[in-house]
């Protein structure tokens, strides 16, 4: 079950709430007994797959990259 935050509008009081998605939302502070409004928590993306700048941007791997430099060039390779 999700867990919602509200903010009263009377007292300030902040609290959470352990809600499932069908249910309404909360109206009443359970301190005061005044408004109350619910809140809205960031939520950190993660973009994952071509195009995006995570993979576009990301420094090479030092193990593959020294992997290749170290090996030696033979006629066959060009």
């Amino acid at each position: 079950m999700p867990t919602y935050g509200y903010r009263c509008d009377s007292c300030g009081v902040e609290f959470e709430q352990f809600q499932r998605i069908t249910e309404p939302p909360v109206t009443e502070c359970p301190h005061c007994g005044g408004t109350v409004r619910r809140l809205l928590y960031p939520v950190g993306i993660l973009f994952k797959g071509p195009g995006f700048h995570i993979t576009d941007y990301r420094k090479p791997d030092k193990s593959a990259s020294e992997s290749k430099t170290d090996a030696p060039t033979t006629s066959a390779d060009r």
